[in-house]
């Protein structure tokens, strides 16, 4: 029997390296910090940001392995179901997503779920305690995960963070520091891995709890042996926890996009700007510093 052909990940044509932008904004100009956008939600209309930068390793291995179902899991509203549906049709894998809430199964898709199912996923809705122990052998064996390449809530993983380490190779040397919404760690990994000392990776929590710094410690000893670069954690900024959107920060969000002409993604990118323009007026960054901010995606 022959095996797969590998995806054709060029057919996709990324924009890669993606879009670096200068942004003047006196909150950073007044100190004499210049501010960039990391235009990653540019990369791909349909697999933007860190989405497509974690998906395609896995993609890669997974047609290594021969398999050609990706499983994988997340939320109501999860952007990885999204990106990880859309790669699906785009690159002939077949999907299945294992959606966290039971109750849901009886109700009409919300947009989110809708587009998944469109772009050929099939959804498989379990109760949360269920989900808490998604990464247990004998529950994925249950949830139909036998044969499938299993890719984590997120995308994070050891090969998710190789590849968000391209990220941090574009930025070393052109920023100072370097901003990134976090959720399941894997960006942050990688990028930090990929600045190498060239610069500070800050990561900004989008969720409460403060379970991330082990979370990334560990990804970075999974994928390069142990802990590369120079990052940290503001888990100030998360608003509540995810999905929770403050009046504040649509002000902020709203506010910066009529500064600017740039719509903020409220869940992960604008707690990340705000993180980081809190810093420059608190003046955490030195005349002369130059700060990127990573736009993981774009407003849907």
């Amino acid at each position: 029997m022959t095996s797969p052909s590998p995806p054709d990940l060029a057919a996709l044509r990324p924009r890669l390296p993606s879009p670096v932008e200068e942004v003047a904004d006196e909150r950073f100009t007044r100190r004499g910090v210049r501010l960039l956008l990391k235009r990653d939600d540019l990369i791909h209309p349909r697999l933007p940001g860190n989405k497509w930068r974690k998906l395609e390793p896995n993609l890669l291995a997974a047609a290594a392995e021969g398999r050609r179902t990706l499983l994988t899991f997340g939320g109501a509203y999860s952007n990885h179901l999204r990106a990880t549906a859309a790669a699906g049709r785009l690159l002939g894998f077949a999907t299945v997503g294992i959606v966290r809430g039971d109750e849901l199964a009886g109700r009409p898709l919300n947009w989110s779920l809708a587009r998944c199912a469109a772009d050929g996923m099939e959804l498989r809705f379990v109760d949360r305690a269920t989900y808490r122990r998604k990464t247990e052998p004998s529950v994925l064996s249950a949830l139909g995960a036998d044969g499938c390449f299993v890719v984590p809530e997120g995308g994070s993983n050891a090969a998710a963070a190789r590849g968000c380490a391209a990220l941090g190779a574009e930025l070393r040397g052109v920023a100072d520091v370097v901003g990134v919404a976090c959720g399941t760690g894997g960006t942050l990994a990688g990028l930090a891995a990929g600045l190498a000392g060239a610069g500070r990776a800050i990561g900004f929590p989008v969720l409460k709890g403060g379970f991330l710094t082990a979370e990334v410690s560990r990804l970075q000893t999974e994928a390069f042996g142990g802990r590369r670069g120079d990052w940290l954690l503001d888990d100030r900024f998360h608003g509540g926890g995810y999905a929770r959107v403050s009046p504040a920060l649509t002000a902020f969000a709203d506010d910066f996009t009529a500064r600017h002409g740039v719509p903020l993604e409220r869940l992960y990118v604008a707690k990340a700007l705000l993180g980081l323009t809190t810093l420059a007026e608190e003046g955490a960054f030195a005349p002369g510093t130059t700060v990127a901010a990573v736009v993981t995606g774009g407003v849907e």
